[in-house]
């Protein structure tokens, strides 16, 4: 059977991303759940923003999905994220093939990945004691700044480094 035609359980993505310094090391927390299942993932860059890390948190969590055509419910506390799509900012910006737009790479990214599923997306207060937006919270900051106070090095994060040199 097409696994497009298939009924399989909705998914929640939970994401956050974070920035010490915004621009400074930074990170992002993922936590999906799927039918009594949980996946966490993280990383971190040396030189980002918390809007790239918020960014890079969904599409993380979207590309780990394993079939096409899933139920997504996404839940992040950046307005940024959240406001691009359900407000229709994304579909101007792509009209326009993001001329002079910051993340593009990154938006560039997503697009594919939104339109092989059903997602939607809500905004949640963040530091407000949702346990998952918590915990990808201490993910998103662990993966970033956390690194780099225990003296770890991460990787650049060359769609940062291009949009700062006027590369966007």
């Amino acid at each position: 059977m097409d696994a497009g035609k298939m009924n399989f359980p909705p998914i929640f993505l939970y994401t956050d991303g974070a920035a010490s310094g915004n621009p400074g090391p930074g990170g992002y927390g993922v936590v999906l759940k799927c039918a009594g299942r949980e996946k966490e993932m993280s990383g971190g860059f040396n030189l980002t923003t918390n809007n790239r890390m918020e960014l890079l948190a969904v599409i993380k969590g979207l590309e780990a999905i394993r079939w096409e055509n899933a139920q997504v419910e996404v839940w992040s506390d950046s307005s940024y994220v959240v406001k691009a799509v359900n407000e229709g900012w994304l579909w101007n910006w792509e009209r326009t093939n993001f001329a002079k737009k910051k993340n593009s790479d990154l938006w560039k990214r997503f697009l594919p990945l939104y339109r092989k599923h059903r997602v939607s997306f809500h905004w949640i207060k963040g530091h407000n004691g949702h346990p998952e937006n918590e915990r990808c919270d201490t993910l998103a900051v662990a993966s970033g700044a956390g690194v780099v106070k225990a003296g770890g090095a991460l990787p650049d994060d060359l769609g940062y480094l291009a949009d700062a040199a006027g590369g966007v």
